[in-house]
C-alpha cells in the first residue's frame, strides 16, 4: 500500500510540473501600430490613396512605402514618448516629391499579455500636442493640410487613431 502511494505522489508531481507550451499565439494582440487615414481636403468624408509616399522614421535608415493606399500603420517607438516622422508625397518623383514632418507625443503603459507574449506597450497621445506638424529646412508648402485625432489612446489596430486631409 505504501508502495502505491509513493508511487501515486512521485506521478502526481511529476505531472503536475509539466507547463503549457510557452508559444505565443499569433491572434494575441501586442503593442498596437498608430492607425492613419487619409481624406480628400476639399471632400473631408472621402478617404484619398496616397501617392508614392515615403515615411521614414528620423534617425533611423529603413524607409515604408506605400502608394495607392488609404490607410498606414506605423509604430511608435516603447522605449521614448516622442516618435518622429518624415513623410514624403511623390516620393518617387523629386521634381514634385514633398516633405513634411510629424512628430508624435504620447505616454506609454507597459501591460502584461502572457508568459509566452511578455508585455505589451500601449499609447495615450498627449492631450494638449498629440501632434506636431513641421516642414524642411526649404519650405515648398505644407501637403498635410489638417489633422484630427480621432482615438487618443492606442490599445488596438483595430480603429483609426489620426486623419490627415490633404
Amino acid at each position: 500500500m505504501k508502495k502505491i502511494f509513493l508511487i501515486l505522489l512521485v506521478l502526481s508531481v511529476t505531472f503536475s510540473s509539466c507547463e503549457k507550451d510557452d508559444i505565443c499565439d499569433a491572434a494575441t494582440e501586442t503593442t498596437p501600430k498608430l492607425i492613419i487615414e487619409f481624406y480628400d481636403i476639399l471632400n473631408p468624408t472621402v478617404l484619398k490613396k496616397v501617392t508614392n509616399l515615403a515615411v521614414k522614421e528620423v534617425g533611423s535608415t529603413s524607409v515604408l512605402s506605400f502608394n495607392s493606399e488609404s490607410e498606414i500603420q506605423l509604430p511608435l517607438k516603447t522605449n521614448e514618448d516622442i516618435t518622429k516622422y518624415s513623410l514624403i508625397l511623390n516620393s518617387t518623383d523629386v521634381t514634385i516629391d514633398n516633405e513634411d514632418f510629424l512628430q508624435f507625443n504620447y505616454t506609454r503603459q507597459n501591460i502584461f499579455v502572457s508568459r509566452a507574449c511578455g508585455y505589451k506597450t500601449i499609447f495615450t497621445l498627449d492631450p494638449t500636442t498629440a501632434y506636431i506638424k513641421t516642414e524642411t529646412s526649404t519650405p515648398d508648402g505644407y501637403w498635410i493640410r489638417n489633422i484630427t485625432v480621432e482615438t487618443s489612446n492606442i490599445t488596438t489596430e483595430n480603429e483609426t487613431h489620426i486623419k490627415i486631409y490633404f
